[in-house]
């Protein structure tokens, strides 16, 4: 049985027998469809775009990411390309734009003391949804929060929360929903939490950007997956090798080519599998010329084959 938690504060902590029942015949039912991939690819294969080192213009990146078997780009907003070009080497490239990351969500965070940083956090998500809209995306990745020495764990909480509610209307209007990626930001630090940090938005505009890779240090990516369920919107694809991190230091554990460390990518494709997410699946690794980019795309081909 897969584990779902309820919508909405009230009745995070009870689950109604006609709920389970419910989830448990979604599950089923989503498991049988799932079996069947002829309709569709299972995952869409996608790059951040600043893993396409050189200074090509951006028509020839994107013809070269199509060519090597890439469906799709996760475009950075607030960025200062032209909206104009950006779309131009899309249509002539045939290569999709799916959405954006807000690339302002680090130094202008959504938690900050200083209201003036939070309101230009709340801009650049703004900018980031239109960008998405005009794109043709269908999200934008947020790193909702960061819990430090000046921010509690609870600050965090509520002001991220009541920032983000902000832009909710705009999200709608766009019909662009806001993924929250999960990092290393010392929030959110179960997938439980951030199920009920979700839910508490009671909007189907608020969703996950389930990073994988991310979870390995700590955890085990599979379990996140199943209870985080529907509301997985997209992935981001990176392997963790804890023995790298316990020999050379906790960021080296990241040092490690795709399908070569700790991630166990067929439970991972198993629940996914069960949860029956179909949707992108964008790397985050570091990129490099043609070769290296070629080599990350073989590599997730053989872990999404698991």
């Amino acid at each position: 049985m897969t584990f779902q938690l309820p919508h909405g504060r009230r009745d995070f902590l009870k689950l109604s027998g006609a709920a389970a029942a419910t989830a448990l015949a979604t599950t089923a039912v989503g498991t049988r469809a799932f079996a069947d991939d002829s309709v569709e690819p299972r995952l869409k294969k996608a790059v951040k775009i600043g893993m396409v080192a050189g200074k090509a213009p951006l028509i020839e990146k994107f013809k070269m990411l199509k060519e090597i078997g890439f469906d799709g780009v996760d475009m950075n907003s607030p960025s200062n390309l032209d909206r104009d070009e950006v779309v131009a080497a899309r249509d002539a490239s045939g290569l999709t734009i799916h959405g954006v990351v807000d690339s302002v969500h680090w130094r202008q965070t959504l938690s900050d003391p200083d209201s003036s940083v939070r309101a230009a956090g709340v801009k650049g998500l703004e900018q980031a949804l239109k960008d998405s809209k005009y794109y043709g995306g269908t999200t934008v990745l947020l790193v909702p929060a960061v819990v430090n020495k000046e921010v509690s764990y609870d600050q965090a909480y509520r002001r991220s929360q009541a920032e983000i509610r902000k832009v909710l209307p705009l999200a709608e209007e766009l019909g662009i929903k806001i993924a929250l990626e999960n990092v290393w930001n010392h929030f959110l630090l179960s997938p439980l939490e951030s199920a009920r940090y979700i839910d508490e938005f009671e909007n189907p505009m608020v969703g996950a950007y389930f990073d994988v890779g991310n979870v390995v240090n700590y955890g085990w990516p599979e379990q996140w997956i199943r209870i985080l369920n529907k509301r997985i919107f997209k992935l981001d694809i990176k392997e963790f090798s804890r023995k790298r991190r316990d020999s050379e230091g906790l960021w080296k554990g990241f040092q490690v080519k795709l399908g070569e460390g700790d991630c166990d990518w067929k439970a991972v494709m198993q629940a996914l599998r069960d949860i029956d997410y179909r949707g992108w699946g964008t790397a985050e690794v570091p990129g490099g010329d043609r070769q290296r980019l070629q080599d990350v795309a073989t590599r997730m081909d053989r872990c999404f084959a698991m």
